[in-house]
């Protein structure tokens, strides 16, 4: 591995059998300390798959995932490339849902124990929670092809979320391949926010970076925002289990040599491989209408605990984005535009100015790429530029990236009073279970500031704001 440039490193071709191509971290010297070596094996092993195109890339949010690092981002051709649930991940469309508001900080400070309290009271958080939404299956068979736009249908939020959604909320699917324990699995989980990194908080803006861009949008200091992360639950959990199977089997039946088995894929235009996008994407419209019905939800908690309008309060989505997902999009393949298969796992997408997948709304500045920091500190809304299709296949980071695993953060948060910590801050916290605080806790995750800046100075996506949290809730 060597250094290309203070942002970048470098694995070439040849450093190990089967690469195809190079693969790139973004990743400056201060990052790179916190690299793991599993993490870097994985995004090198990425490159061994077939039909890849371009390099293989990882975020400076890089951590060991499951076949992909979290924080991994590969391209593979449509006719000869493959399709691997490794390279999306088990929470499919795993995504943040910004939501804004009319309201200034000062007049949330007063009510924001109320507002926290209620928010935990009305929405279903935690391992295998189950949502408030209870389905048919005739309704939940419409859902998973419409996404956002059944929310919507069904009187939760209105048409213009779906324009500041990434794909408008849903993809195209015909998914007649998804197992019955997925859909029972799924079924009763609509309108619930899971648990582990999965939160809901409430933020303002604490510094704005592009003054202009702010006022034009109508962002102003002090704002207060929603920020909801969740996913497609356990429905797209089964989906990438059962497919995981699917798919060992079938790297051996098309004589795919797999360097690591956790990469199990297939042939994208093989029946397998179309199984399981038809099956991914039915998950990610799950998501889709989930964020949508927890924006709902939110609101209503607003509502009811300010006693103000829907007028007043202005709870407009800003933007939603996928960071677990597979899509077909159109790239500058050496010098020819193509559609590929572009895998983001704990990536999300950064199109930059006037490209034609970005909202009206956002298409002259680029699209709003929304990365949560952890509960402790800020997150950011940071701007595609047009640099990313070339350097990342329009990809950014996607958050902090954890530094510590999971029993590593229990261990170390012996003797710590983080809930306390937290108040000390003006951060008031409601949780499910004293497991998730000290998984959760600020020192697990890398500093979300350093992996932003490493992002901005590599020219894939320009700071517009800084949101500092006041409440959160998790699972």
């Amino acid at each position: 591995m060597y250094r290309k440039d203070d942002n970048t490193l470098v694995v070439k071709k040849g450093y190990k059998e089967g690469m195809l191509t190079d693969a790139v971290i973004y990743a400056d010297r201060e990052i790179e300390k916190t690299l793991e070596v599993d993490a870097i094996n994985q995004i090198i092993n990425v490159t061994t798959l077939p039909g890849i195109v371009g390099n293989a890339i990882a975020m400076p949010d890089i951590h060991k995932g499951y076949g992909f690092p979290i924080g991994g981002v590969a391209a593979f051709d449509i006719e000869k490339g493959i399709i691997s649930p490794g390279g999306i991940g088990y929470d499919i469309n795993c995504g943040v849902r910004l939501i804004s508001t009319s309201l200034k900080k000062e007049e949330v400070d007063k009510r924001k124990k109320e507002i926290v309290d209620s928010l935990y009271n009305q929405v279903p958080l935690g391992v295998g929670s189950e949502g408030s939404i209870k389905l048919s299956y005739s309704d939940y068979k419409v859902l998973f092809k419409k996404g956002a736009l059944w929310a919507v249908e069904n009187g939760y939020g209105d048409e213009e979320d779906l324009e500041n959604i990434e794909s408008k909320g849903f993809l195209n699917s015909e998914p007649s391949e998804v197992s019955k324990k997925a859909m029972e699995r799924g079924r009763k989980q609509m309108g619930s926010l899971g648990s582990g990194n999965h939160f809901l908080e409430v933020q303002y803006i604490e510094e704005i970076f592009n003054e202009k861009i702010a006022y034009d949008l109508g962002f102003f200091k002090g704002q207060i925002f929603v920020m909801i992360h969740t996913g497609s639950r356990g429905f797209g959990h089964q989906i990438c289990s059962d497919y995981v199977n699917i798919m060992i089997a079938a790297a051996r039946k098309y004589g795919i040599k797999l360097y690591d088995r956790e990469l199990a894929c297939a042939p994208f235009k093989s029946q397998e491989g179309q199984g399981y996008f038809n099956s991914m994407k039915a998950a990610a419209n799950f998501a889709w209408a989930n964020r949508q019905i927890l924006k709902d939800m939110s609101e209503k908690v607003f509502l009811k605990v300010l006693k103000i309008s829907p007028q007043f309060l202005s709870f407009k989505t800003v933007y939603d984005v996928a960071h677990n997902i597979a899509k077909i999009e159109k790239h500058n393949i050496n010098g020819e535009e193509k559609e590929v298969l572009v895998h983001r796992k704990g990536a999300t997408r950064a199109f930059g100015p006037s490209d034609y997948e970005v909202s009206e709304k956002y298409r002259k500045f680029g699209q709003p790429v929304i990365i949560p920091g952890d509960m402790g500190r800020e997150s950011y809304i940071l701007l595609g530029q047009n640099l990313s299709m070339n350097k990342s296949f329009g990809s950014s980071c996607h958050g902090a990236g954890r530094v510590m695993s999971r029993a590593k953060a229990i261990e170390n948060a012996k003797g710590k009073d983080i809930k306390k910590e937290l108040y000390d801050k003006g951060i008031l916290l409601m949780v499910g279970s004293k497991t998730t605080i000290a998984e959760e806790m600020s020192d697990a995750y890398k500093n979300v500031s350093d992996v932003v800046k490493v992002i901005e100075r590599s020219g894939i996506s320009k700071r517009l704001l800084k949101l500092k949290p006041i409440c959160v809730i998790k699972g």
